[in-house]
């Protein structure tokens, strides 16, 4: 689905008319946020978000991987496998599987570390254990009481915030949130916006640590689009985000397309796409993301070979605090009887 205009909006009429509904998903979500969950028997730490849709969870991951390898830990990351047919558990081979097996962003992934895709996640901590992990590196499942998390790193655009503060379907709240705030034990903000500040200073009230970070492109990618002329297309959470990204890049971005979150592309929406890029000497470019769903079997298909991906790491302003934060964590959840 594309989220609705008011979600990010001042108050209008559709929030007021779905507060009812709110209401009642809100009151499931916050009681099933008090259930008890399996206890891993290692470290679990969980990437999430308040809101549907995206927030940068994805390269939050990665960058949360490369530090624990740092650590001399073997992450892996066990996952849902939204918008996949398979209910796992099973490992990600990005090999075999195409993301309408095992999702989007596992398959992503799963280029850098080893991925479980489990539809109750709980099944797939043996799965994960087996493959040597360490550490589970939870991708989403912040509300999920299933699996016992050990600390939850939560991310939030500073563009976006948590929009007009409602539950859904009224707004993009996955629960209330004042019980959210309550299990996140450190805040992600992403970008230089302002909208996720005063979320920030009630995680920093709480004396839990509130890490600020950027979105850094890939250089040799960018060098690649320098000084033409792009058609560029996503179907994530927020595709405004990846234009202003490639624009902030000094890309010339021409024509814009924006699909739903987790769009299944068909092969005639990308031959179209081509088409138009052709047409107008254009380079078609697209998220890391939105190129995962087109591949099969590992490889891309010819027709859609000559897409450019536009990739981008997560680097925060201050490492060290992280690494301490993770550091302390860890030792925590390894004292534990």
């Amino acid at each position: 689905m594309r989220e609705p205009g008011f979600w990010h909006g001042p108050a209008s009429l559709n929030s007021h008319l779905l507060k009812p509904l709110a209401a009642l998903y809100g009151a499931i979500a916050a009681q099933r946020l008090r259930r008890k969950g399996l206890n891993a028997g290692i470290p679990v730490l969980c990437v999430g978000n308040y809101n549907v849709g995206g927030a940068g969870k994805t390269p939050t991951v990665l960058a949360l991987a490369k530090l624990l390898r740092d650590l001399g830990e073997t992450p892996v990351v066990l996952s849902r496998g939204y918008g996949g047919e398979l209910r796992g558990p099973v490992r990600v081979d990005p090999a075999r599987h195409a993301a309408s097996d095992v999702g989007d962003e596992p398959l992503m992934l799963a280029g850098h570390l080893p991925v479980v895709v489990s539809r109750k996640r709980a099944d797939g901590v043996p799965l994960a254990r087996s493959r040597g992990a360490t550490v589970i590196l939870m991708d989403d499942g912040f509300q999920s009481p299933a699996v016992v998390k050990d600390a939850s790193l939560i991310v939030i655009d500073s563009e976006r915030g948590i929009g007009n503060g409602q539950v859904f379907p009224a707004g993009p709240l996955r629960a209330p949130l004042q019980p959210q705030l309550a299990r996140t034990d450190a805040l992600i903000i992403v970008g230089n916006g302002s909208a996720a500040e005063q979320v920030a200073a009630e995680i920093a009230a709480q004396g839990k640590p509130v890490l600020s970070a950027h979105l850094k492109p890939d250089e040799a990618q960018v060098a690649r689009l320098r000084g033409k002329r792009a058609l560029a297309f996503a179907g994530i959470g927020d595709p405004t985000r990846f234009f202003n990204t490639l624009r902030a890049s000094g890309i010339e971005v021409v024509g814009q397309r924006a699909f739903a979150d987790h769009h299944p592309y068909s092969q005639a929406e990308i031959e179209s796409l081509i088409a138009e890029a052709r047409g107008e000497a254009l380079t078609l470019v697209t998220t890391e993301k939105d190129l995962a769903r087109l591949r099969h079997g590992g490889s891309l298909p010819d027709w859609a070979k000559q897409i450019v991906p536009f990739g981008v790491t997560l680097e925060f302003d201050d490492a060290a605090l992280l690494q301490k934060f993770v550091a302390d964590r860890l030792f925590k959840a390894r004292e534990k009887p």
